[in-house]
């Protein structure tokens, strides 16, 4: 059985000529991203992920996590993998300097987290957390709660989850009944319970420190009377050692389709008399804390999608080749490999696509969260903070969905084998399931995009990434080889650009049907999107590097193949969010029979 390896020509190619890693090596900050560096960054990462993790993938999947004796059991090897693991340093990659990471940036850690998650995503669920909680801390936390917890999450050493969804409150917030009552000492007792918390509970680390959502007791209705609490397994005494139990305990584990090695728990606050919690950030402002987590969780979900599909890819490509069945349909040879049916290469060839243009996508996005970060120009980091925000629905959404289809793509080409376990694609497919639902849903993502992203302020950051785009058509049209790839994404561009204008006239009468057609207009953005990245790769390789190697010629064919079979879906995804909405509002109960 084919096992996965890290795709390191195409994560260097599009790091060095689309995601600008060179450029962020000069800000500061980011000046020991060298190109040595990062090359044997990435070469261990992946070595990591094939010989370490990726074997314990199968093995989680058939174990899962069990609750006993109220002790959550991980699978088998978690627990070496996860010393190993923290061992290298691999949790505070991203994390800076002064709290015990490697202060290595975003572009370089993203990779990495593709890696972890193509390997093992029931595993890479774990550091993800500790990434995004830290980066809450840092922003918001109180210097005392800093210096105790800190160091221990950047290091791994403990672990962190964000404790959001409740049995009546999932995507709708507003609705959490989790309370906190003030104490005398500035702490707080909390009650109520969490469901579907990843790594809620476990043995894997010495601590768990929880993120909370909950309310005060007289905080105002609604997502404006949410606070954000720290809540640890353990309480934690004055010289750092750990005292004694906290009043939180994990009361089942959920039973799921994918991602089994992973233990999903339901979270119990304050049976007996309330767990202590620290207030972080201000009173009543816990949610727009807690989107700092959500939306460093959103981009790590994002490179789920990608990963899951790149592993699934792998897989599809070796068996192909190695599969002896049926007759050449041109030649009449018989005995051929079933790569050589042409249904067969266009199926692989659409799975290569849709995990190519996403991960350029992703990976550019991760450089603008250095620029954003770094550079000293607030001009500059404005721009790039917009545009994260803006696509980041899309990176999480479209990537995860493509990722679907993928996986999917993966079972037809294995064919039987594809739906026996066995091979692995079941797993996969049953994995990447997860990833269009946790961290908000495709809709949720779709709805966030229209209306806080592009409504909000009258669509003006798009435009500003059109224009760039327009300018990458203008390039390619100045290309004799590229000019047709050119034409095909400057009318993509005025078919995307038209569409906007049609969601902003008609969110003032006719918001219901904008929103039907929301997650179509989330697919078209993220498809030319696709354009524009496929079609920057197409000139570099093409004219830039001069396809000097079978690795660039194939790049510039990928790209041929992307404007040929996933470009034209554009002009029909903009007629569905024009003119499809009308069908569902309009539709009324007897359409359903």
């Amino acid at each position: 059985m084919t096992t996965y390896q890290a795709p390191l020509a195409d994560i260097r190619f599009i790091l060095e000529h689309l995601a600008g890693l060179p450029e962020i090596a000069r800000l500061p900050g980011c000046e020991d991203a060298s190109p040595d560096l990062v090359a044997a960054i990435h070469d261990q990462a992946g070595k990591f992920a094939a010989g370490v993790l990726a074997p314990l993938n199968p093995l989680g999947d058939r174990q899962g996590c069990q609750l006993m004796d109220g002790r959550v059991i991980a699978p088998e090897g978690w627990h070496d993998a996860y010393q190993q693991f923290t061992a290298a340093g691999w949790p505070g990659l991203s994390l800076p300097l002064e709290h015990g990471g490697q202060g290595m940036p975003r572009i370089v850690s993203a990779p990495v987290a593709e890696m972890w998650a193509a390997a093992n995503m029931a595993f890479a669920m774990l550091p993800q957390l500790n990434v995004a909680e830290a980066e809450v801390l840092m922003r918001a936390a109180s210097d005392e709660l800093k210096t105790t917890y800190l160091a221990k999450l950047v290091s791994g050493e403990w672990a962190g989850t964000m404790n959001l969804t409740e049995p009546q409150a999932g995507s709708d917030l507003s609705a959490i009944r989790a309370r906190a009552q003030p104490q005398d000492d500035g702490s707080y007792r909390l009650f109520g319970q969490k469901i579907f918390i990843s790594y809620g509970d476990h043995e894997l680390t010495e601590n768990i420190v929880h993120l909370v959502l909950a309310r005060l007791p007289d905080a105002p209705p609604g997502v404006k009377g949410i606070s954000l609490f720290l809540v640890p397994k353990f309480l934690v005494n004055d010289d750092g050692s750990l005292g004694e139990k906290n009043d939180v305990r994990a009361i089942a584990i959920e039973h799921k389709l994918g991602i089994r090695g992973s233990p999903t728990c339901t979270m119990s606050y304050g049976d007996g008399g309330g767990a202590t919690g620290y207030l972080v950030g201000a009173e009543n402002r816990g949610l727009e804390v807690m989107f700092v987590m959500m939306n460093e969780a959103r981009f790590g979900v994002g490179l789920q999608g990608i990963a899951l599909g790149e592993v699934a890819y792998q897989k599809s490509l070796a068996y192909a080749r190695e599969r002896i069945q049926g007759r050449d349909p041109v030649s009449g040879r018989n005995g051929v490999a079933i790569i050589e049916h042409p249904d067969i290469r266009r199926m692989l060839l659409a799975m290569r696509a849709r995990v190519m243009a996403p991960r350029m996508l992703a990976y550019v996005a991760a450089g603008w969260f250095d620029i954003a970060r770094h550079h000293p120009e607030p001009t500059v980091r404005d721009l790039h903070r917009r545009y994260i925000d803006l696509l980041m629905p899309v990176v999480k959404a479209w990537s995860t969905e493509l990722g679907n289809e993928v996986c999917d793509l993966a079972i037809q080409i294995h064919g039987g084998m594809g739906f026996v376990e066995e091979t692995g694609i079941a797993q996969h497919r049953r994995d990447i399931r997860i990833s269009t639902i946790y961290e908000g849903t495709t809709g949720i993502q779709a709805n966030d995009l229209i209306v806080r992203k592009i409504q909000k302020e009258g669509g003006d950051t798009l435009q500003l990434l059109i224009a760039e785009m327009r300018s990458v058509a203008g390039q390619l049209r100045a290309n004799a080889e590229l000019a047709a790839l050119g034409d095909s994404l400057a009318d993509d561009l005025d078919t995307l650009e038209g569409t906007l204008g049609w969601l902003l006239a008609a969110a003032r009468e006719r918001q219901a049907e904008v929103l039907a057609g929301a997650v179509p207009f989330l697919h078209l953005l993220g498809t030319v999107c696709g354009s524009w990245q496929m079609g920057r790769a197409a000139l570099v390789a093409s004219t830039t590097l001069q396809g000097s190697s079978d690795y660039l010629r194939g790049i510039v064919l990928l790209a041929r193949f992307y404007f040929a079979h996933m470009a034209p879906q554009a002009a029909a995804l903009a007629r569905i969010v024009s003119a499809g909405g009308a069908t569902v509002v309009g539709s009324g109960e007897a359409i359903f029979g």
